[in-house]
């Protein structure tokens, strides 16, 4: 498999998802009637909670890895994550066999270092901002001569994403609208591409707390803008867009929607409550967002990427 030098086609994701097969799940669809009455719509909720690592970053991991040369893996492999890229980085190099390098801001939650550790990566912590988690990895990159995994502004990240909203679509194929959490919008770029070849018929929308609503404003602008701010409960969803992600969401995606921090805190309880599963709170922003806007949604067949299971559970919002 060659590397990705521009978005994803239908092929490229097709053939990335037969290649990253043998080191992810295929995850399974549940649905929830008495959300359903709750929101006036038929949802169906993909459960990346139930992928390895605990989210959808492994599929993304999993492709940009196996897509390295021999010479290119020799020394490893680095990132950047606050989570669950990192836990999905390590657990990529340890399937291949080689070495995993991962900056974490020092605040990132427990659980996950924990996980990336359980993996056997080396952990170097950062000030927890974008500047020093770029200029710790470049050190880290220049001692190992590890290869640098981008956690999202990277084709090779967006087409291993594409992949769970193809599944779902293979799954579901009639569905009216998909709707997932934009971060550095991978996930939301590899969604909008996967959908828009395989069920051009259905709407795309992402969603993102208010908080950090720089996809949002990058929308309505049509330039990348940033956050003052990375003070949300959603902490996968801190960071902002890349140039990657943004010209594919800023040309597929109908829409984004952004919701307040009660309003996540309460679908995530939702999802606890009448589910019996456990989802992160970055994972509730888009049920939070279809829970506010009925005239969007009501009367649909929506599908919901549940993007990961991560929670420290010593510091639950409820």
């Amino acid at each position: 498999m060659h590397s990705l030098q521009h978005p994803p086609t239908l092929q490229d994701i097709q053939e990335t998802h037969i290649a990253i097969a043998p080191m992810i799940h295929r995850t399974p669809v549940l649905t929830c009637s008495g959300i359903d009455a709750i929101s006036g719509a038929k949802l169906f909720f993909k459960c990346e909670n139930f992928q390895k690592v605990g989210a959808f970053k492994m599929r993304g991991a999993s492709s940009a890895s196996i897509r390295l040369s021999e010479e290119a893996r020799r020394n490893g492999i680095a990132t950047h994550s606050s989570g669950n890229h990192a836990q999905a980085v390590a657990l990529s190099a340890k399937m291949l066999g080689i070495p995993a390098y991962v900056v974490m801001p020092e605040n990132a939650p427990a659980i996950k270092v924990a996980g990336v550790r359980s993996y056997g990566a080396e952990v170097i912590f950062c000030a927890p901002n974008i500047a020093a988690r770029e200029s710790t990895l470049e050190s880290v990159v220049e001692r190992t001569g590890a290869y640098f995994i981008h956690p999202y502004n990277d084709y090779n990240i967006i087409a291993g994403q594409a992949t769970a909203a193809k599944e779902l679509i293979e799954d579901l194929p009639n569905l009216e609208a998909i709707i997932a959490p934009v971060g550095g919008g991978g996930l939301m770029s590899g969604t909008a591409l996967a959908t828009r070849y395989l069920s051009p018929g259905t709407k795309v929308y992402g969603a993102e707390p208010k908080a950090v609503d720089d996809a949002w404003r990058s929308m309505q602008s049509g330039k990348i803008e940033v956050n003052a701010t990375t003070n949300t409960i959603a902490d996968g969803l801190r960071t902002h867009l890349g140039e990657k992600t943004f010209e594919i969401i800023r040309k597929q995606v109908d829409d984004i929607f952004t919701v307040s921090e009660e309003e996540i805190v309460a679908a995530m309880r939702l999802v606890w409550e009448r589910m019996k599963i456990i989802i992160e709170p970055s994972c509730a922003v888009p049920l939070a967002a279809v829970l506010k806007n009925p005239a969007v949604f009501s009367g649909k067949r929506v599908g919901i990427i549940l993007s990961g299971g991560n929670v420290d559970l010593g510091e639950l919002p409820f």
